[in-house]
């Protein structure tokens, strides 16, 4: 557990620093160059998202139940991270409704994913990986929107964006949930 405690410290610390020192982070990428910070701030990044999973499944494995999820909390869940996969989409495809509406579609996206799963599964290990994401999505959200919105983004939204963010958003979450989710974790959604 603590390895994953770790992890959880250094990816979601690291993707912190605009909610609790922007500050701070405006003096490193002055100091670094934005090359280098990127640089750092990847290499922290995959840091701690090698430790997330290293120890999530080394924490699965000697975990205790904290709560027993009805079923219905699953069938929940099925609902929810298809629109978490669309609104992840639409953060890096072309602008289009959604992403302008929501302002953060990535963030909200992984909130979405966290909730869903934190409705879903009730070990120790799952309520501390996805009651972290959770608090940090809510947290990143609420401080992003109080940010003004920058001038790139005002490009006008195309119905192709949004489009494209349900097709590939769709289609990945069907991806995850029908296969790679029961090849990469061992654990089928649908059973």
């Amino acid at each position: 557990m603590a390895i994953l405690i770790l992890g959880l410290v250094i990816f979601l610390g690291v993707h912190s620093l605009r909610i609790v020192a922007e500050p701070t982070r405006d003096r490193l990428l002055a100091r670094f160059g934005e090359n280098q910070f990127k640089g750092i701030y990847s290499v922290l990044s995959l840091v701690g998202l090698m430790l997330i999973i290293y120890g999530y499944g080394a924490a699965r494995m000697t975990t205790v139940l904290l709560y027993a999820p009805p079923p219905g909390l699953g069938h929940l869940a099925l609902l929810l991270v298809p629109v978490a996969f669309v609104l992840v989409a639409s953060a890096y495809l072309p602008t289009g409704r959604i992403k302008t509406a929501v302002r953060h579609p990535m963030v909200l996206g992984v909130g979405l994913w966290a909730l869903g799963h934190l409705l879903a599964n009730g070990m120790v290990a799952d309520v501390v990986l996805f009651g972290s994401f959770l608090v940090w999505a809510v947290l990143d959200y609420a401080s992003a929107v109080r940010r003004p919105i920058p001038a790139s983004a005002g490009r006008a939204p195309s119905l192709r964006g949004d489009l494209l963010a349900v097709v590939v958003g769709l289609g990945l979450a069907a991806a995850f949930i029908l296969w790679l989710h029961r090849w990469l974790f061992g654990v089928a959604p649908i059973a």
